[in-house]
């Protein structure tokens, strides 16, 4: 399935997301998926987690402003996921800020099998047991060969990486892509890889049996939105507004 065919299923089928998000980002996650074509429902409480996701085309799951229930409800949502043969995207945000979220993460991991895992190299850096440098939950770690950070942990986990930044790389631990353009604005919006996640949830829903294609084309329409969206703004503000106005526009 090509992108424009993907776009084009997407805006047929309206597929249902199940996106548990975070409080910063949750409602430009749910505009976007809207924007895009998609259905976002955005329930967090742990006692409905597995009648939702069974209900959804894609789980996505974001770890950003975590408690306990929040971790609950992503193992339940995703385990159910997993038992439906239905594709979840996980979003390991800020997994180096802290002991217990990266011990959470880990016990997540463990409990729910991710087609598609999107970070930044911080995260990713984390997750393999590596040291690298964060502010809050961004990453300021220059990574010397991102390649193989992503490549190592897809291999790890069995699962597609989107490692994402100025670049995206894009790998099942074997195969490798490279996505490149957008915009330097991105970096001064809030959850820009947030909604990149939920991208990938939008694109993985209509084809199930492909992460690996529906990340790459996920990393591709975003910086396209991105490229798109930067000639209309006069700041991050204005930004933001053309991002799900692009989303809304481009095929």
């Amino acid at each position: 399935m090509t992108r424009f065919e993907a776009l084009a299923a997407i805006r047929a089928r309206k597929p249902l997301l199940h996106c548990i998000s975070n409080l910063v980002t949750a409602n430009d996650c749910a505009n976007l998926a809207l924007a895009v074509g998609a259905s976002p429902i955005m329930a967090q409480a742990p006692q409905e987690m597995a009648d939702i996701a069974v209900l959804a085309s894609a789980v996505v799951l974001n770890t950003g402003t975590p408690d306990e229930a929040k971790f609950t409800a992503a193992r339940l949502a995703g385990a159910a996921a997993n038992r439906h043969g239905i594709p979840v995207v996980l979003d390991p945000v800020g997994v180096g800020a802290s002991p217990w979220r990266l011990e959470n993460i880990r016990q997540l991991l463990q409990e729910v099998h991710p087609a598609i895992l999107r970070a930044n190299y911080g995260e990713a850096a984390a997750l393999l047991g590596l040291s690298a440098a964060e502010h809050g939950v961004d990453s300021l770690t220059v990574p010397i060969d991102a390649a193989a950070c992503a490549q190592a942990l897809a291999q790890k986990l069995g699962t597609v990486v989107v490692l994402s930044g100025a670049e995206d790389l894009v790998t099942d631990g074997t195969a490798l892509h490279t996505v490149s353009g957008g915009s330097d604005l991105m970096r001064r919006v809030t959850g820009a890889g947030c909604m990149l996640s939920v991208l990938c949830g939008a694109f993985a829903a209509v084809q199930p049996q492909a992460p690996l294609h529906a990340a790459v084309q996920a990393a591709e329409f975003w910086k396209a939105c991105a490229a798109a969206a930067e000639p209309q703004a006069h700041g991050p503000a204005s930004f933001r507004v053309a991002l799900l106005d692009a989303a809304a526009q481009i095929v």
